[in-house]
């Protein structure tokens, strides 16, 4: 049995992998989904102060008071920053990293410094405009979600916090651990993710793969990315 751990994305939350648990329970496999502070189920503790370290404390708290090791640990999107930030902080609780179609940022980069300044900019102007100048306001679902699934979606995602984007991610320690990247090869225009796409498979210390998918597989097409998983913990 695999211990999951999952660093959701932006504007999301724990009920976004809903999905997938059945599937992975079903394989004999435990999917732990921490929401982060101001997101999901804790909206209500949304505060201008959430950043970047704020998201990556929460997971690691779990990590911590479960006792969790040998951990699987999933970054989707913005939740590779937060995984970044976990391996750091906890690797020896970690036994591989998979970046779903997410940020692999290096030391003293921000979300922002990986976005380019136009998406900086509209996100900026979002928050301004719509968040108080604080938050950030979602944009819409991938083309291809079903209109059930957006109906679910849509009334569960919440502004996400600007400083989470801003804070630059400080890493004290050399990766060690094995990292995965999965990249959603159906994005489509403005991908930002296929950088980290090709540094995955320039770079030693990585394993590369495609998912025929848009951004969020755990939405649009759950069974494949369980497949996918599964082949990876299964590997060496």
């Amino acid at each position: 049995m695999a211990t999951i751990v999952v660093a959701h994305g932006a504007w999301s939350s724990a009920w976004a992998w809903k999905k997938m648990r059945p599937l992975l329970r079903a394989a004999g496999h435990e999917l732990w989904t921490p929401s982060y502070t101001g997101l999901g189920e804790r909206a209500h503790l949304a505060r201008p102060e959430i950043d970047l370290s704020t998201h990556i404390q929460d997971v690691v708290a779990v990590l911590e008071a479960e006792d969790l090791s040998d951990v699987t640990l999933i970054g989707h999107s913005y939740g590779g920053m937060v995984a970044t930030g976990i391996i750091d902080q906890a690797a020896g609780r970690i036994a591989r990293t998979i970046y779903l179609d997410a940020f692999a940022p290096k030391d003293s980069e921000s979300l922002f410094d990986l976005t380019g300044q136009k998406a900086e900019r509209n996100m900026r102007s979002g928050a301004e405009r719509d968040g108080e100048g604080w938050r950030i306001p979602s944009g819409p679902m991938p083309p291809d979600t079903s209109p059930e699934d957006v109906a679910w979606a849509t009334p569960r995602r919440r502004m996400q916090p600007l400083k989470t984007f801003e804070q630059k991610l400080a890493l004290t320690h050399e990766v060690t651990t094995p990292r995965h990247y999965i990249y959603a090869t159906r994005f489509g225009p403005g991908d930002v993710f296929r950088q980290f796409g090709a540094r995955a498979q320039a770079e030693p210390g990585w394993k590369y793969y495609e998912l025929d998918s848009s951004h969020n597989p755990h939405i649009t097409c759950p069974e494949a990315l369980r497949d996918l998983l599964l082949r990876i913990m299964a590997g060496p």
